[in-house]
């Protein structure tokens, strides 16, 4: 699991932590019931206060991203993240937004925008089993 932080960020370092967290999750790099580093191997990893870390992880777990077993760690929520398939159409959507912006500057229409996703996802579509 590799998380970057960043100081210069403007974002408060608890909240990157907490977004990189969600967005692995999301994403399907964090598996449910998969553990996280302990507060302070990730503290100490990161180069921040162990309570910077244990912040993040209360937000997390408040959010129903993790839970937390006493002695026993903090993983992934076992049902996943009810806020996975949200926080995923989020993703998506600043993505959307950044293409349809790139796209009026480029002057081409949502019609060939459309096209050309239809094109892209045809050629990204396995090929059929032989028989």
């Amino acid at each position: 699991m590799q998380l970057h932080i960043s100081a210069n960020d403007g974002v408060p370092i608890y909240l990157q932590i907490v977004n990189q967290l969600k967005y692995l999750v999301a994403a399907g790099r964090l598996k449910p019931g998969e553990e996280l580093p302990p507060i302070r191997v990730l503290a100490k990893k990161l180069l921040v206060n162990p309570n910077t870390v244990a912040r993040a992880y209360r937000e997390l777990e408040a959010a129903g991203v993790v839970s937390t077993r006493r002695t026993a760690g903090t993983y992934v929520s076992d049902a996943g993240s009810p806020l996975a398939r949200r926080e995923r159409l989020r993703i998506l959507a600043e993505r959307a937004d950044a293409l349809l912006a790139e796209a009026r500057q480029m002057n081409v229409s949502l019609e060939e925008i459309f096209e050309l996703l239809r094109q892209r996802d045809e050629a990204m579509q396995p090929p059929p089993e032989e028989k």
